[in-house]
């Protein structure tokens, strides 16, 4: 009988050797990464083997760069393409709506709001 009082998070397993233990990849084609938990700025981590510091938090759930990403490539997470890299990505670096456009639904910023409009 399953126990509810397991935390799930102690079943997941870390993205690969030498990858912090708080970073997960879920899918082997992935180019990111996902926060287990908060990662909070100034923290260092290990990305594959590569030291990292964090220059900004990482939030639960949000995205980190597992290699390098040039702009124009696709982000891959779960396998598959979740947007397009606007801007090159260094392993390591937050992967967000600040350097990814969506390939499903537009990417709205609030200079785009106080404006009166969105880009895509």
């Amino acid at each position: 009988m399953p126990n509810p009082s397991r935390d799930l998070a102690d079943e997941l397993q870390p993205a690969a050797a030498g990858t912090d233990s708080r970073l997960l990849l879920l899918a082997e084609a992935d180019n990111v990464l996902v926060a287990r938990m908060r990662i909070r700025a100034g923290e260092a981590i290990l990305v594959e083997g590569a030291g990292v510091t964090l220059a900004a938090d990482l939030p639960l759930g949000h995205k980190l760069a597992r290699r390098a990403i040039t702009a124009g490539d696709k982000i891959l997470k779960y396998g598959a393409p979740i947007g397009t890299a606007t801007e090159a990505i260094a392993a390591g670096t937050p992967v967000h709506v600040h350097n990814v456009r969506s390939d499903y639904t537009p990417t709205y910023h609030l200079m785009d709001a106080a404006k009166g409009g969105a880009t895509s």
